[in-house]
C-alpha cells in the first residue's frame, strides 16, 4: 500500500528532546499537526536548554522527522533572538511572555518575521505595549490532552520525608515549576507554613524541574532563610514534598493524580501548561487572578488570589533582569492564598464547578493545531496578494 500523500507540509523549528515545558508544547503541537494530516521537518533548537529527557522517556518518533520537506512556512518555537530564517520561507514564531512589556530587542527581531503568534491575550498585550504593529499580531492558545489528563488516572506512588505515603493524605496540593524567581516559590512555601499545623492531614507536593544544575539546593538554602525570617520551620507545618525527578510525557497524568488541588503564587504567565493538565485532571484550582491565568479561568472555576501590579526586581538574576528590566509582572497575595489553602484543609472549597468540562472541551491540542493552520493559511494568501511579508524592515 503506498503512503499517504501529507495534504501540506510544514517545518517546525523548537526544543523537542528536553523536559522543559517549552519542550513538551512542541512536542504536543507536532503530535497533534501530524494528526491532522500535516508533514513536518521537525528542528530542533539546540541552545534552548542543556536538559534532555532519558532515553527510556523520549519518543523516537520526533527523531524520524528530520527528512526535509517543501514548505512556505516555517514556525519557530523560541525566543525571538533565537530564530534562525528559513531561506526562501515565511517565519512565524510562536512565543509568549510573563510580563507587562517584552524586550525591545524582542521587538527588533520580531519586526524581521512574518508574523508572531502568542496563545494569551495577555501576552498579545505586552508586545503592543512595546510598540510592535498590531497588524503582525496572532493569538493561538495552547492545549491538553484529554485522552491523558482526566479523572480516574493511577497515582504516583510518591511517600514524604515523613515516610507517609502521598495519596493516604486528605488534602493534597500539588504545584509543577522550574526554579526561577517568577515562579514566586519562596513565597508559595511562605504561605503553606503561616497556613497549616504539623498534625494538618495535608501534604504540598512541589514538582521541580531541573533544567539548571543545583537549582534545587539553591531553593532550600532560600527556604532556609524565608524560614529563619519567618520563625516557623517546615517541622511545625503540614508536610512538604520537593520532587525533582524526570518524568515523561507518559509519566505526567499519573503526578497530577497524586494531588487533590493544583495552586500557583506565579508572577506572571504566559500560559502555566501545569494549571491547565490540572483542571484536566479533575484537581481544584488555585491561582492569581493576572496573565495568562485569566485566559481560561474565573470565579466559577478556580479559587482566584487578588493581585497587584509591581515593579519587577530581580537585581540578583542579571540574565532576567536583561529580560524583563523594566517591566511590571503582579504580586499575588500572600493573606488571600493562606485563606485558599485553610479553606481547602477545612472542606470549604466545594462550592466551585470543574474546571474539567472547559479544558477538555475548549482547549485540547487538535483545536490548538487547527487555529495554527488557520493562520498559517491566512498568512500565505496574505503574501500572494501583497508579495511581502507583513513585518518585515523593508
Amino acid at each position: 500500500m503506498e503512503p499517504t500523500t501529507p495534504q501540506r507540509t510544514l517545518v517546525v523549528r523548537g526544543p523537542f528532546r528536553g523536559h522543559t515545558g517549552h519542550d513538551h508544547h512542541v512536542r504536543e503541537f507536532v503530535r497533534s499537526l501530524a494528526g491532522l494530516g500535516v508533514g513536518i521537518q521537525l528542528v530542533d533548537v539546540p541552545d534552548w536548554s542543556p536538559s534532555r529527557l532519558p532515553e527510556p522517556l523520549a519518543d523516537p518518533w520526533f527523531e524520524t522527522l528530520a527528512a526535509p520537506v517543501a514548505s512556505a512556512n516555517t514556525v519557530h518555537f523560541c525566543m525571538p533572538p533565537q530564530v534562525t530564517p528559513g531561506p526562501g520561507r515565511l517565519d512565524v514564531n510562536y512565543t509568549m511572555f510573563e510580563a507587562t512589556r517584552v524586550p525591545a530587542t524582542w521587538v527588533a527581531h520580531g519586526r524581521r518575521h512574518a508574523l508572531v503568534v502568542v496563545p494569551t491575550e495577555s501576552s498579545r498585550e505586552a508586545w503592543l505595549r512595546s510598540g510592535f504593529p498590531e497588524r503582525c499580531l496572532r493569538v493561538c492558545p495552547l492545549g491538553v490532552d484529554p485522552a491523558r489528563f482526566r479523572p480516574g488516572v493511577a497515582p504516583l506512588d510518591l511517600v514524604d520525608r515523613r515516610g507517609r505515603r502521598v495519596r493516604d493524605y486528605r488534602t493534597r496540593v500539588l504545584n509543577v515549576s522550574e526554579v526561577s524567581p517568577r515562579k514566586n516559590l519562596v513565597r508559595l512555601v511562605r504561605a503553606w507554613l503561616r497556613a497549616t499545623h504539623t498534625d494538618d492531614d495535608a501534604v504540598l507536593v512541589l514538582k521541580l524541574g531541573r533544567s539548571q544544575v543545583g537549582q534545587t539546593l539553591r531553593l532550600l538554602r532560600d527556604v532556609d532563610a524565608m524560614e529563619r525570617g519567618l520563625g516557623k520551620t517546615r517541622r511545625d507545618a503540614a508536610s512538604i514534598l520537593f520532587y525533582d525527578a524526570v518524568l515523561g510525557d507518559h509519566e505526567m497524568p499519573a503526578l497530577f493524580a497524586t494531588a487533590t488541588h493544583y495552586w500557583s503564587m506565579s508572577h506572571g504567565e504566559g500560559w502555566d501548561q501545569p494549571m491547565l493538565e490540572a483542571g484536566a485532571s479533575g484537581l481544584r484550582l488555585i491561582a492569581p487572578a493576572h496573565s495568562a491565568y485569566l485566559a481560561y479561568l474565573d470565579a466559577s472555576v478556580a479559587r482566584l488570589l487578588p493581585s497587584r501590579q509591581v515593579p519587577i526586581r530581580v537585581e540578583h538574576d542579571p540574565w532576567l533582569a536583561t529580560l524583563v528590566g523594566g517591566a511590571d509582572w503582579w504580586e499575588p497575595d500572600e493573606d488571600a492564598a493562606i485563606d485558599a489553602i485553610r479553606d481547602a484543609l477545612a472542606g470549604r472549597d466545594g462550592d466551585r464547578a470543574s474546571a474539567c468540562s472547559r479544558m477538555v472541551g475548549e482547549l485540547t491540542w487538535d483545536r490548538a493545531a487547527a487555529r495554527l493552520l488557520e493562520i498559517l493559511d491566512e498568512l500565505d494568501v496574505g503574501h500572494e496578494r501583497r508579495g511581502h511579508m507583513p513585518c518585515a524592515d523593508h
